[in-house]
């Protein structure tokens, strides 16, 4: 079975294909013919070998990859809401060689659903890890229609659908941008936008001196954020910040393989898509055996939407 992976850790060189065994479906999990898988900085940061202490597999190949899109090959008894041939997405928690960038993969059934109707399967491997960390982020906030909340790296994918889920929830959102994507930021519904750098926290405060409600921090600047928040609110982080004690702040570590299994989140999501409530945005696609080239071009930033592996 094909699969791009690292047989030691280092940057994107140490990406290459690898052989790995078909593994076995059991009760209640899908087979994926993957035809594609997302990149994320996630990825990044496990070929770097950033959480090769806590992989239970402590062996070569492993493969990176939190998203994948494709097609049903194979059900496991008690599945049900899935048929083989069904264009269908899922969220990946990798370990060892189960990781998105291979071209079969079995995953609990609780974390596939049908891709969204109308998106091919590059458009639709970029939802499901950042869409759900979005959906994680503002319920674990629990703010009320009509409350304030921020998000900061809003051009990014999970700012991105931060911003769309918190307008369709009913929030007032202010967001940070860069001038090259500050009509971008509009376009995805946010009420107020602010110039982006370490300065946010006053920007937001002009607009909104009380402080703002919540805060999704999807720019990962952690302390130089909590002033933008009012004494008592929340802050939803995506790096495990848990913040610096003060002022009451609720400061929210989101780890998204917490929801891998959340099948109703996940298809929630599916039908925000098909009603324009999301936006799948593919920012460029290439031939899986050039994960490499993705990984550098990630890692140059400026990229407005996901990069795609394709099988």
């Amino acid at each position: 079975m094909r699969a791009v992976g690292v047989t030691e850790f280092s940057g994107p060189e140490a990406l290459h294909v690898v052989d790995v065994p078909e593994e076995p479906l059991g009760p209640g999990q899908v087979r994926l013919r993957v035809a594609a898988a997302a990149v994320s900085p996630t990825d990044t940061h496990l070929v770097l070998g950033a959480y090769a202490a806590r992989d239970t597999v402590k062996q070569p190949p492993w493969v990176p990859g939190m998203d994948v899109a494709g097609v049903v090959a194979e059900v496991g008894d008690g599945v049900d809401h899935l048929r083989v041939g069904d264009p269908a997405m899922g969220i990946v928690v990798p370990t060892g060689a189960h990781g998105a960038y291979r071209e079969d993969l079995v995953l609990p059934g609780g974390s596939v659903v049908r891709a969204p109707a109308g998106s091919d399967a590059a458009a639709a491997s970029t939802l499901p890890m950042n869409g759900l960390t979005a959906r994680m982020a503002l319920d674990r906030m629990g703010l009320d229609p009509g409350q304030v909340v921020a998000v900061t790296g809003a051009a990014g994918a999970f700012g991105g659908y931060v911003v769309q889920l918190a307008k369709a929830d009913g929030l007032t959102v202010v967001a940070d941008a860069s001038e090259a994507d500050e009509q971008l930021v509009r376009e995805l519904g946010a009420d107020v936008v602010v110039p982006r750098g370490d300065d946010v926290a006053d920007r937001i405060r002009e607009h909104f001196p009380a402080g703002v409600d919540g805060l999704a921090d999807g720019s990962v600047q952690e302390a130089l954020v909590l002033p933008a928040v009012r004494d008592g609110g929340a802050v939803a982080t995506v790096r495990g910040y848990r913040g610096d004690g003060q002022r009451g702040l609720r400061v929210l570590p989101t780890r998204v393989s917490r929801a891998a299994e959340d099948r109703a989140a996940l298809d929630r999501l599916r039908q925000q898509v098909e009603d324009c409530v999301l936006t799948l945005r593919v920012a460029q696609t290439f031939p899986a055996e050039e994960a490499a080239s993705a990984h550098r071009s990630l890692a140059r930033g400026g990229v407005r939407g996901r990069l795609v592996l394709t099988f």
